[in-house]
């Protein structure tokens, strides 16, 4: 009875459809069966009862075609009831039916290319950017408030932490930034008596270097070593924090998280940033020395009285008033970013590249800012 062929007969009582199922519905006449199951055709009726009590073999394909049909029926607009199927098979149907009502995959096709879509990211982008500057500018009036109160009374600043992150985000950092400053110097003073050497100028290659490492290259390049050390230090140190609930630890026990945790790392940048960029201001004039004594003969005696005698006097210490501002800037974004770490690793490493990328962005606005500002000023 099993090599019975599938078959499949359709009959009508009043406003029910009746189908009988029979044989064996297996994969070998699944084409045989599909006709059959298109040549029943679809009458409108309100019931559909599928009777399939002769059912001898049944697998996965002949499943699939019973379901198909039991859809087809219901999209119809009928009620369809199932009768007579044997007990050997019913968990293969049962489960054809539970993985076709399972939800569908989404569709992972890229949308239609717009130029609408592309403003409209445009738009959100800038609504994101001035959010999260509203939301730095808000942590620095909390930072502000804090440091205020810790003025009134000094013995809650906790000097050893304070001196452990001089330590850290300035005497730890002077070997990469002496390094990168005497390359830099190197590279510059090179560059420059090439370009120079063509009008018979070399002696200029001083005044070059010197004004672009005093009041532009030293600071730079400092504070961007900085926020790639520090601030990402920073931000991963009391994020791993909140992932550990160390600082919900602080707040049940009273403690202000800002005073212990943000106040100390900025006030260890604020002292030790302007020392390492007079440090690679020295290093990068001494690349460039040895570089204008190796290639233009100039010697050491002599390149100090061409810097020293063309330059202002507000050349030096234009580069030294912007380490502080941008000191504020890395250590602000970086414990920003900290304290918005969620509880998970990934969100650690995340915000931690995000804090670098806003400290390095918001110092070059800041210094064209200040450009701006010293052109408008005359010096």
């Amino acid at each position: 009875m099993t090599g019975e062929r599938g078959w499949l007969r359709a009959s009508r009582q009043g406003d029910r459809l009746i189908f009988e199922a029979g044989g064996a519905w297996v994969i070998g006449a699944a084409a045989s069966l599909d006709r059959q199951i298109r040549a029943a055709g679809r009458p409108d009726a309100r019931f559909a009862r599928l009777d399939l009590g002769a059912l001898t073999a049944l697998d996965t394909a002949g499943a699939w075609l019973l379901r198909r049909l039991e859809n087809e029926l219901s999209a119809a607009g009928a009620t369809v009831e199932r009768a007579g199927l044997g007990d050997a098979f019913v968990p293969l149907l049962e489960q054809i039916t539970e993985s076709d009502a399972a939800p569908s995959l989404p569709d992972t096709r890229p949308p239609p290319y717009r130029f609408g879509d592309f403003t409209a990211r445009i738009g959100k982008a800038v609504i994101r950017a001035g959010k999260r500057g509203a939301e730095l500018l808000g942590f620095l009036g909390l930072v502000c408030i804090v440091a205020l109160r810790t003025l009134r009374r000094p013995r809650r600043l906790r000097f050893a932490t304070l001196v452990t992150h001089m330590e850290q985000t300035g005497v730890d950092a002077l070997p990469i930034v002496g390094l990168l400053s005497f390359l830099i110097g190197v590279v510059f003073a090179f560059q420059g008596a090439d370009q120079l050497r063509r009008f018979g100028a070399e002696l200029y290659t001083v005044n070059l270097l010197g004004i672009a490492i005093l009041r532009e290259l030293g600071v730079m390049l400092a504070a961007i070593i900085v926020a790639g050390r520090s601030g990402s230090a920073f931000t991963a140190q009391i994020g791993t924090m909140k992932v550990n609930e160390e600082i919900d630890a602080m707040q049940v026990l009273g403690l202000d998280p800002i005073e212990i945790l943000v106040l100390p790392r900025i006030l260890a940048l604020l002292l030790t940033l302007p020392l390492i960029a007079f440090y690679a201001d020295i290093m990068g004039l001494l690349g460039g020395a040895l570089m204008a004594w190796g290639t233009l003969d100039i010697s050491i005696p002599a390149f100090l009285r061409q810097l020293r005698s063309p330059l202002p006097g507000w050349t030096f210490w234009i580069g030294v008033l912007k380490a502080p501002v941008f000191a504020g800037i890395i250590a602000l974004t970086g414990c920003y970013e900290g304290l918005r770490v969620a509880r998970s690793a990934e969100s650690v490493g995340r915000l931690t590249t995000r804090s670098v990328v806003e400290s390095i962005f918001l110092i070059i606005v800041a210094d064209a800012l200040f450009s701006i500002a010293f052109s408008y000023l005359g010096i």
